[in-house]
């Protein structure tokens, strides 16, 4: 396993990461993660949206996790907090892992850092979806998560296939 540090990032630090985070979310578009992106992913494209998340940090929707590799951010998850009908839960968003960083542990690193975070803050239920079969979905299984169903041809793979969709809740 590597040596991975994990830490949560205010807006500030956020706007400064940006470009670190787009390389991130750029190689995983680019290494075929379904993560709401096609392919290619423009740099542009890939800093709007981490400008934006920044400002859901900046406006308390999100805390933004990010790990790193001797001082480089190679990884990132985001816990979204839900409606205000909904104060007990969260979603679990764009857990990323650059692809030389896999295979090390640190997807499984940061689902229990974003599970802790989630305890922190008082949330009780935990959702999230991702691409059927593949490796996200065999961690989420092993981690403790729940599908509670799947839906065919629900989103776009980077490269314009059809794909399936596991939705999974945890209890924390």
């Amino acid at each position: 396993m590597g040596h991975f540090e994990i830490s949560s990032l205010d807006s500030e630090a956020a706007a400064r990461a940006v470009p670190a985070l787009a390389d991130v979310l750029m190689d995983c578009v680019a290494g075929g993660a379904s993560v709401g992106f096609m392919a290619p992913l423009g740099r542009d494209n890939a800093e709007g949206f981490w400008h934006r998340v920044a400002a859901g940090v900046a406006a308390g929707e999100r805390v933004l996790l990010v790990a790193r590799e001797g001082g480089e951010i190679v990884g990132t998850v985001q816990l979204v907090f839900a409606p205000e009908n909904q104060p007990h839960r969260g979603d679990v968003a764009k857990m990323l892992v650059a692809r030389r960083a896999r295979r090390q542990g640190l997807g499984e690193a940061l689902m229990r850092a974003v599970e802790q975070v989630a305890r922190e803050a008082g949330l009780t239920l935990l959702m999230l979806d991702t691409t059927t079969g593949l490796a996200a979905d065999r961690l989420y299984r092993r981690l403790g998560w729940t599908v509670f169903g799947e839906v065919p041809g629900h989103a776009l793979m980077p490269d314009g296939a059809m794909s399936d969709t596991s939705f999974f809740y945890k209890t924390i």
